[in-house]
């Protein structure tokens, strides 16, 4: 039995399947991953890619913060691939808990699930820092230099940065969520960002299957890990009932 047909069997025995994504589910949608080789951080920019996407950045230097956002972390174009089609199907048949993504871009929803918990938050939420009014994406597309409020106030987007903390409400759902699973997907990351990284460790289930093209921490302990694309990977699978 080949790696393809062992995850086929996996996800047939599985009644609750819990994914766990990263970077490397949307490269295949064309957003590229930060720590790839040909990433966000192998370019070149004034400032370190990490050091701009800093709360402390965004505070002291907010328009070079929003010239590299706007540029760099938006793709308003970039559509759901297989891996996120799929997932979604897995829950549309029953077969899923949902969707833990460390990603920003939304297209686990685009793709149609229902239940995403979102730890890095989403490019797709955006508020204003004094009046807390609600702005979507285009707001922020459109808007010449720092996003401003009409009350004045800038309109940051809801997303996690460097020194920022994770939603609580949002950790504890994945936790309990990882927790319940009978099979978790360690999908497109090298699980090295904390942390997010660590809720894997609450899996208690059967089946630990890791798909990424790196390694990564959990490799040893998984009962299957494949080193290929994602969305290639779910391309050969079937959702069943």
């Amino acid at each position: 039995m080949n790696k393809i047909e062992t995850l086929q069997k996996i996800f047939d025995e599985s009644n609750n399947i819990v994914f766990f994504t990263g970077a490397g589910v949307s490269t295949e949608s064309g957003i590229p991953d930060f720590r790839s080789v040909d990433g966000l951080y192998n370019q070149k920019y004034k400032y370190s890619p990490e050091r701009i996407i800093s709360y402390s950045f965004y505070k002291h230097n907010p328009q070079e913060f929003y010239r590299f956002y706007k540029d760099r972390m938006i793709f308003p174009d970039a559509k759901p691939n297989m891996a996120h089609k799929k997932m979604a199907e897995f829950e549309v048949e029953g077969k899923s808990l949902g969707v833990i993504t460390q990603n920003i871009d939304g297209l686990h929803q685009a793709a149609g699930s229902k239940k995403v918990y979102e730890l890095h938050g989403s490019i797709h939420r955006n508020y204003c820092t004094k009046c807390h009014k609600f702005y979507d994406l285009d707001y922020i597309i459109n808007s010449d230099g720092i996003p401003l409020c009409e009350c004045g106030g800038t309109v940051k987007p809801d997303v996690v940065l460097y020194e920022e903390g994770l939603d609580d409400t949002t950790l504890y759902e994945a936790i309990s969520t990882i927790r319940k699973a009978d099979c978790l997907v360690i999908a497109g990351t090298s699980l090295v960002v904390y942390p997010a990284a660590g809720l894997v460790n609450y899996f208690r289930g059967k089946y630990l299957v890791v798909i990424n093209l790196s390694a990564t921490s959990q490799d040893a302990g998984a009962d299957l890990v494949i080193k290929e694309k994602v969305g290639e990977v779910f391309k050969k699978i079937t959702v069943k009932k």
